[in-house]
């Protein structure tokens, strides 16, 4: 039987504030088969980005285990972290975090140029499903938001990465091209076979993941699992 692509094991991290120590994870188990896909809710500052955070490797836990893709992440040092992120690690962040010396192409294909590939089929077939063909050669400050969101999608999955951080995705979107945009990462990310960790306040677009998680008081709650999408992944 393969190993969960990701594995939590008693996580917990704190941040120390003066004399104060803010416990944001306590005790966390999860765990997030390859292919699979969760939405992870819960109040705003609840820790919801400092779990992204940890599993990128960005932030280290103050206790428990971190295991990726069979390896314990924990006893990571930079090479094996950075090694990670470029080959098999897509993050869709907040800001979008474009690359605003490069175009649009330049910034798809900065995870293809990190692992020495090129331009393929797979980063066509992204371009087309975004609808942002006829925008590659534009600089990417000159796009609108919802433009550089497809943009940051299209470069988070043009490696193929075997898991995909998505931290509110759609949150600097109308509901309706949010909606949209969820969609059309729910089919490419469903086509490249990736495992998908979202965050999300919107019901609506956690409805486009397997399972939903309310994360609260420092503890994952279950929710419910959409048994269409969970079916169609099995």
């Amino acid at each position: 039987m393969e190993s969960p692509l990701v594995t939590l094991k008693s996580a917990s991290k704190s941040f120390v504030d003066g004399k104060e120590t803010h416990r944001v994870l306590e005790n966390v188990d999860f765990s997030l088969p390859c292919g699979a896909s969760i939405a992870l809710t819960g109040a705003s500052g609840c820790g919801k980005s400092t779990l992204l955070n940890v599993i990128a490797g960005f932030e280290p836990l103050s206790g428990g285990q971190l295991w990726l893709d069979g390896d314990n992440a924990a006893a990571w040092k930079d090479p094996q972290w950075s090694l990670f992120r470029h080959q098999k690690l897509g993050v869709i962040f907040q800001q979008f975090n474009l690359l605003t010396p490069l175009d649009v192409k330049q910034n798809i294909a900065f995870p293809l140029h990190l692992n020495q590939q090129k331009w393929n089929d797979w980063c066509d077939y992204l371009v087309d499903t975004l609808g942002i063909n006829a925008l590659l050669d534009r600089h990417v400050s000159a796009l609108s938001g919802g433009q550089q969101q497809r943009v940051a999608i299209a470069r988070a999955l043009a490696h193929k990465p075997k898991l995909l951080l998505a931290d509110e995705p759609t949150g600097n979107l109308d509901q309706k091209a949010g909606l949209e945009v969820m969609k059309l990462l729910s089919e490419i990310t469903t086509q490249g076979n990736t495992a998908v960790l979202l965050v999300t306040h919107s019901p609506e677009c956690a409805e486009f993941m397997q399972i939903r998680l309310r994360l609260e008081n420092g503890q994952l709650e279950f929710g419910q699992i959409n048994q269409e999408l969970h079916h169609e992944a099995n």
